[in-house]
């Protein structure tokens, strides 16, 4: 076994191969995550993330490769020297524009798509190592993404659920109502410490916005929380952010 790997360390075509087939097939196992969430960045783009850094560190290992054997020669008579590790380098900061793009703030002040976006990235770094041949930790580092992004979701949502502290978002039909939520939330016993309000004019019709923070008195389900403050007057919308 030992000697198989130390065969595919190498810069074969064979080993190139597996390389790229590696990156694709598990940046896109990662990106089928975000496909079926319909995020930004899906099954092709982690595809193709992942391949192209790899293709990128074969590269450099090919680079550095020729610099110290077919074109040793050349190179020392000109005296030029170059760190082929710096292609990998660029690739970590260059997704950084490609996960930008996934970055949004609704319209709720929700910042949507950073998993994804930090996905990308990891995923470019998990290409690297693939492309190094460095295949135990490109192992471990696929474990670990793909189960940072199925399985803490739901260790996630469990732990919010029960949770003291809530963002509360409402939308009003109008200023006066406001006044009815707040005090609805005080005689519940919640504890609000920040209030954040907006209007929106949509032709002749003005809409209040309003992103409510709170601290429930006890451990309650939120759920509980929302359909008793569905039922005012004036609630357009409401949702947990």
């Amino acid at each position: 076994m030992g000697n198989y790997f130390a065969y595919l360390r190498q810069l074969n075509i064979e080993s190139m191969m597996l390389r790229i087939l590696l990156a694709m097939l598990m940046g896109g196992v990662i990106g089928f995550d975000r496909e079926l969430k319909h995020r930004p960045a899906g099954f092709r783009t982690y595809m193709l993330v992942a391949m192209g850094a790899a293709v990128t560190m074969i590269l450099s290992q090919y680079l550095d490769l020729m610099l110290s054997t077919g074109w040793h020669d050349s190179f020392s008579a000109v005296g030029r020297k170059t760190d082929a590790a710096r292609l990998g380098a660029q690739v970590i900061s260059g997704i950084g524009f490609i996960g930008t793009g996934t970055i949004l703030v609704t319209s709720r002040n929700e910042v949507k798509g950073l998993t994804t976006a930090s996905g990308l990235w990891a995923s470019a770094c998990m290409g690297l190592a693939i492309g190094a041949g460095f295949y135990e930790g490109m192992f471990i580092g696929f474990i670990l993404i793909l189960l940072s992004m199925t399985l803490l979701p739901l260790v996630e949502n469990v732990v919010l659920s029960g949770a003291r502290n809530m963002n509360i978002y409402i939308e009003l039909d109008s200023i006066e109502n406001l006044g009815g939520v707040v005090n609805r939330m005080k005689a519940d016993g919640l504890s609000l410490y920040d209030i954040e309000i907006a209007r929106e004019q949509h032709g002749s019709i003005s809409q209040i916005n309003g992103l409510f923070s709170v601290r429930l008195p006890k451990k309650q389900p939120h759920t509980e929380i929302l359909a008793m403050l569905s039922t005012l007057d004036g609630i357009i919308a409401i949702d947990e952010v």
